[in-house]
């Protein structure tokens, strides 16, 4: 499903961003717009899983293997 493959790219996406290394200034340069991106994400992904817990069903982390 297009919508699943999207999710997982974006996921992968995410895991490649490492703030981690950024200098103090280059963190103060871009906290506004980090602040954006990440209050939409987070807006995203509760709007997502509303949506899954609203038809009744549960969002749960996969078991380890």
């Amino acid at each position: 499903m297009e919508s699943i493959a999207r999710l997982r790219a974006a996921a992968r996406a995410l895991g490649d961003v490492d703030v981690s290394g950024w200098d103090d200034a280059t963190l103060t340069d871009h906290l506004d717009d980090l602040s954006k991106v990440l209050c939409s994400l987070d807006a995203e992904l509760a709007r997502v899983a509303d949506a899954v817990r609203a038809r009744g069903f549960r969002i749960a982390e996969p078991k380890a293997a």
